[in-house]
């Protein structure tokens, strides 16, 4: 549990988004031509767009879609009504949301975490225990699913996991000849299980306080259904491992032996300190800064990354200061007008990556604010309430099927598990279904779909990094072949589709069922 000196109470957060939420429906909302379902156009024209662009064309560039959400706001502003002011400042209120900046925060600093350990050599140092411990293309992605699952229960972070294993273990498996598609999916499934199982994790406390349950017994009752979906993912890459091509690296042998750098592992320590800032209840932010800075002084006093591999300033030579500063480890000159001057290192680098999905994340969230005051979502849920959710095995259906439809539409979970809590607390309070169990229903789903669709945040985040390694002179065997595609991976997140396959099956069933007369919830625990 994190102090409250430290850092905030996470529900406080969660109740003010929840209060923006329901003051942006109470206002006055945005009338469309065409009726509140005109309010789903921008999302839904982007959704197609993405496809388009990712699916049929193959072209996966992150600067493409933030250009497919800008046409699309403009689009769906002709279908509004009356001035158009509201539904300009409609965009500005969604692009200003704690939710987007949240996940904002969370890729800066994985990203830099992340640059600065591989750096560092921590591939060399992955590479050098897999050959020693003969795990080969076949179980490399296996054993990525469960370490990436271990790291985001322990950091609570989704996303912070997919940075760090899609720049540290993608490489790394790519390397010893692991099919990269299936490598990534692995990446993605670790992500979900954490991101849904772990105490401290967005998703695990939204779904809490929205249902008014305690965070301890929230995650004591969803364990059955995570530990279910994560032994059927892991057989799966077991099997998809051994059948799915594996990939040859020109020149392996010697790459191996060059990258091969046992002394990389030290950053596990790093990558340690990370874990254990994080369940001690430090903020997040808090928790990877002590990463950066264990990593950045291990990378000097080892030898393994200097200064200026880190942190440089590129100066003109013609610049007296520069000159004259010289001497520092993070400054050097280059010749005036060089394409070379300016700021790098790994921890620009690994921050400025994530800059365009940055801007495609304010905008998705801003197409979602205005289906919110256009009352979009509104109608879709009331519809599904009152027409759909008529006994206890549809309402608990709807609220699967419900959450996976949202998340299709608000690619970053967090924020579209806040859009759909309040339905479904009241779907299931129609039905007397336990807190528990509603949370549980809204987080998994949430978790899972959010790493699925080809243009969710959780796959372009990892795109991002992945694609990152193009040309960087750490890989320079790294080629763009290796890269996945977004529209590729989506069937090989097996974690997050075992997960949601869980939940239909439960809701069907009734497995894991309970009223509210069976179990009452305890006062919402302080975070």
């Amino acid at each position: 549990m994190a102090d409250k000196g430290d850092d905030p109470p996470k529900e406080e957060d969660v109740a003010e988004e929840l209060a923006d939420a329901r003051e942006a429906r109470s206002e006055s909302r945005i009338e469309f031509y065409g009726g509140p379902a005109a309010s789903a156009i921008p999302i839904a024209l982007f959704i197609v767009w993405a496809i388009f662009q990712t699916g049929l064309l193959r072209i996966s560039d992150t600067t493409g879609l933030v250009a497919g959400m800008l046409v699309s706001l403009i689009v769906g502003m002709f279908f509004a009504k009356g001035d158009w002011a509201t539904y300009a400042n409609t965009i500005f209120e969604g692009m200003t949301q704690r939710v987007a900046a949240t996940a904002i925060v969370a890729w800066l600093w994985a990203g830099m975490f992340a640059q600065t350990i591989q750096d560092g050599q921590f591939v060399g140092g992955l590479v050098w225990a897999a050959d020693a411990l003969s795990v080969g293309p076949t179980l490399f992605p296996a054993v990525t699913f469960v370490l990436a699952a271990l790291l985001a229960t322990g950091i609570g972070t989704g996303y912070g996991t997919t940075i760090a294993f899609s720049g540290l273990f993608f490489p790394a498996g790519v390397l010893v000849g692991a099919n990269p598609v299936l490598l990534f999916g692995a990446i993605l499934s670790g992500a979900v299980f954490g991101d849904n199982l772990a105490p401290v994790s967005d998703t695990t406390i939204v779904s809490a306080v929205t249902q008014d349950s305690d965070i301890g017994g929230v995650v004591a009752s969803r364990f059955k259904y995570a530990i279910i979906a994560a032994v059927l993912a892991f057989a799966s890459y077991l099997v998809a491992g051994s059948v799915m091509p594996t990939v040859d690296v020109a020149g392996a042998a010697n790459v191996l032996g060059e990258q091969a750098e046992p002394l990389g592992l030290v950053h596990l320590v790093s990558i340690g300190v990370v874990i254990f800032t994080a369940v001690r209840g430090r903020h997040i932010v808090e928790a990877i800064s002590w990463g950066i800075v264990v990593a950045a002084v291990a990378n000097v006093a080892f030898g393994l990354a200097s200064v200026s591999k880190m942190l440089v300033f590129r100066a003109p030579e013609t610049v007296a200061a520069a000159e004259s500063l010289s001497w520092l480890p993070f400054l050097t000159t280059v010749p005036a007008g060089s394409d070379q001057v300016g700021v790098g290192g790994s921890l620009y680098t690994g921050a400025a990556g994530f800059f365009p999905l940055i801007v495609l994340t304010l905008l998705i969230v801003a197409g979602a604010r205005i289906m919110i005051r256009g009352g979009g979502f509104e109608a879709i849920q009331n519809f599904l309430l009152e027409r759909v959710a008529t006994n206890v095995r549809r309402a608990e259906t709807t609220m699967v099927l419900g959450t996976a439809s949202v998340n299709a539409m608000i690619t970053i979970n967090t924020a579209a598990e806040i859009a759909i809590a309040p339905y479904v607390a009241r779907i299931g309070e129609r039905f007397n279904v336990n807190g528990y169990r509603r949370a549980n229903i809204l987080d998994a789903n949430t978790s899972a779909l959010g790493y699925i669709f080809p243009w969710a945040g959780g796959v372009l985040v990892g795109y991002v990094q992945i694609q990152s390694l193009v040309g960087s002179e750490n890989f320079g065997w790294f080629t763009r072949e290796f890269v996945v595609n977004p529209a590729e991976v989506w069937p090989f997140v097996f974690h997050g589709w075992f997960l949601f396959g869980v939940f239909v099956v439960s809701a069907l069933t009734g497995f894991g069922l309970e009223y509210t007369t069976d179990r009452e919830s305890e006062e919402v625990a302080r975070v």
